[in-house]
C-alpha cells in the first residue's frame, strides 16, 4: 500500500476528505513513534510508504515515552486542531489501516509495544 492509498483509505473509513486524513494520519504515526523502541521503530520504517516513514522518524527517539490510547488521542487533537471524538477516530482507523499495510509480524511487534488499550481501541474500531 502506498501513501496515497494509506491516506485515501482512512479517508473513507473516516468521512474526512483527503487533505484532511493527511493531518490526523501522520499525527498518529507521529505520536505513536514516541511509544516505540528505536529498533521498532526502524521496523516500522521499512514497511511504511516514505511518506509515513517520514512521520515515523521524528517521533523516534531513545527515550521510550509511556502513554496510554487517550494520551494519544488528546496529542493527536492537539496537533491537529480536532475535537478529540474526531482524533479518536482517526487514531483507531490509522491502526486499522496499518494492521492491512504492515505484514502480520510487524503489526503484532507495533501492538505489543503500544499495549493492552491501543488493541482495546482497535478491536473497538471493527
Amino acid at each position: 500500500m502506498d501513501e496515497p492509498d494509506f491516506v485515501r483509505t482512512v479517508a473513507e473509513r473516516t468521512g474526512p476528505s483527503r487533505q484532511e486524513a493527511a493531518d490526523p494520519t501522520w499525527a498518529t504515526l507521529e505520536t505513536l513513534a514516541h511509544r516505540l523502541s528505536p529498533g521498532e521503530a526502524r521496523d516500522l520504517i521499512t514497511e511504511l510508504p516514505e511518506g509515513l516513514a517520514e512521520a515515523v522518524r521524528p517521533g523516534t527517539t531513545d527515550r521510550i515515552e509511556r502513554f496510554g490510547h487517550h494520551d494519544s488521542v488528546r496529542r493527536v487533537a492537539e496537533r491537529t486542531m480536532l475535537k478529540e471524538e474526531e482524533a479518536d477516530r482517526g487514531v483507531r482507523c490509522v491502526l486499522a489501516v496499518l494492521r492491512e499495510a504492515i505484514s502480520e509480524k510487524e503489526f503484532n511487534d507495533l501492538m505489543s509495544q503500544l499495549g493492552k488499550d491501543f488493541s482495546q481501541a482497535l478491536e473497538s474500531a471493527g
